[in-house]
């Protein structure tokens, strides 16, 4: 094999480490993929003072490309159209399409000279992890022989069937039209011009036309902070009979994120003090769930004070006996995975992302059925843990061994590079870590 140093140029339009969700999620990518290369990254000039500060080098580590004002464009006119207090990311997502094409063209201008003198081995796209983006850049690097890579991309998750009026609660009319994508310029030879395509969710694998699905490389675009997540070990579980058992959930008080039906699973245990239940976020539907909690009489067993320091959510959940996260409709399930490196094992239903961080023996998948059956089998499910907090514990051991193996950010980079490795032919086979990671069958596209 060859040893040396791979030279990719890393495209991270929204990377940021000032920020939370992808901008944070592409600056950690970035971060790690430049540990184990000879990495240089393109983002957005909104981006450049927060990389400094960081303690990037303009010109050496980064270069930073002036999009400003059409980006701006885009989220002034989603937060006019989408209403007050419902910004809606599904029209967000179809308007900055429209616009990061010039961003792609700048950066050629930029670059073009650079890649034809065999400047950089590749060329990787992480931002943004939208499947329905072009690129301007992946046919003209085809041209001139250099490999492009792209991902990991997720989006595209469904609302699943009984849940229409949550649908029209949330204002994603926008979503309705997310099938248009197929019509955009250049969408088609994006993914026909690149030599791989990171796919972080089965959703996204079955979007991509048959003929690239050979080029598709399963990983989630989510991994584990270890500064503000150590992967140390939990003490021993108190397994008094009298000790409750103790829940937590973590993200926006919106209503797809299904924390109503937590309460009225967990109501019974809550009242009568075999459980206690940690709340941590905010959003536009926490007074409704306050007021659930106080008709269900259940105050005295729940906690729910908004957010707290991002530094301090660790310690927290680590208060925690089991991490349930009832959401409907999730894309990532970053939450999830620092619960599992945290050592509390996760409950997901079978729908999105969050299943795929979860093979056999780490958590609990229920399936994504009714409301009502919903909150049926959670609350049996957490009756019946209640009495096996031995066993949860061993559970919770194993999710953190999954971590350790698989989500952590030096892991993510070594899996990424590997990628890169088989793009170069520099090893003969596709990667492949199963789906979930760490599961024999591999890439599942029969779904």
């Amino acid at each position: 094999m060859n040893s040396k140093r791979i030279r990719p140029l890393l495209i991270a339009e929204a990377a940021n480490p000032a920020l939370t969700s992808a901008a944070l999620v592409g600056w950690s990518c970035v971060k790690a993929i430049a540990a184990e290369t000879d990495a240089h990254i393109v983002t957005e000039w909104r981006n450049r003072d927060d990389f400094i500060k960081a303690g990037l080098v303009e010109g050496k580590d980064f270069t930073a490309i002036n999009n400003r004002r059409l980006q701006h464009l885009s989220w002034s006119l989603t937060n006019k159209l989408s209403g007050k207090g419902n910004f809606s990311w599904s029209l967000y997502a179809l308007l900055s399409n429209l616009v990061y094409p010039f961003f792609e063209r700048t950066l050629w201008r930029e670059f073009e000279p650079r890649f034809k003198a065999g400047e950089f081995d590749l060329v990787h796209r992480i931002l943004p992890l939208s499947p329905t983006t072009p690129s301007w850049t992946a046919p003209r690097l085809k041209k001139i022989g250099v490999p492009f890579a792209l991902g990991p991309l997720n989006g595209g998750v469904p609302w699943p069937r009984g849940f229409d009026e949550l649908r029209r609660n949330e204002r994603d009319a926008a979503g309705k039209l997310r099938a248009l994508y197929k019509l955009t310029p250049g969408i088609k030879a994006t993914r026909e011009c690149a030599s791989a395509i990171l796919t972080a969710s089965r959703t996204t694998l079955h979007e991509m036309p048959e003929s690239v699905r050979q080029r598709c490389v399963f990983i989630p675009e989510n991994a584990v902070d270890l500064a503000k997540f150590p992967l140390t070990p939990r003490e021993a579980p108190d397994l008094s009979p009298d000790t409750p058992l103790r829940l937590s959930f973590v993200g926006r008080l919106v209503a797809l994120k299904g924390v109503d039906m937590l309460l009225e699973a967990a109501a019974p245990l809550l009242k009568a003090g075999g459980a206690t239940l940690d709340i941590i976020g905010d959003g536009p539907e926490r007074g409704r769930l306050q007021s659930l909690i106080e008709s269900l009489g259940l105050s005295a067993s729940v906690r729910m004070e908004g957010w707290i320091d991002h530094a301090k959510l660790g310690p927290r959940l680590r208060e925690s006996d089991l991490f349930v996260f009832p959401s409907i409709r999730e894309f990532g399930g970053g939450a999830v995975l620092e619960a599992m490196a945290l050592g509390v094992p996760p409950v997901v239903l079978d729908h999105g992302g969050p299943p795929e961080l979860v093979p056999p023996g780490t958590g609990f998948v229920l399936p994504m059925t009714t409301r009502d059956d919903i909150i049926t089998r959670l609350r049996s499910l957490l009756l019946d843990l209640q009495t096996q907090r031995e066993a949860l514990a061993e559970i919770g051991r194993r999710a953190q061994d999954h971590v350790r193996t698989y989500y952590t950010w030096p892991a993510k980079a070594r899996q990424i590079v590997e990628t890169y490795e088989w793009i170069l032919h520099r090893r003969d086979t596709k990667p492949d870590w199963g789906t979930p990671m760490g599961s024999p069958a591999g890439i599942d596209d029969s779904q």
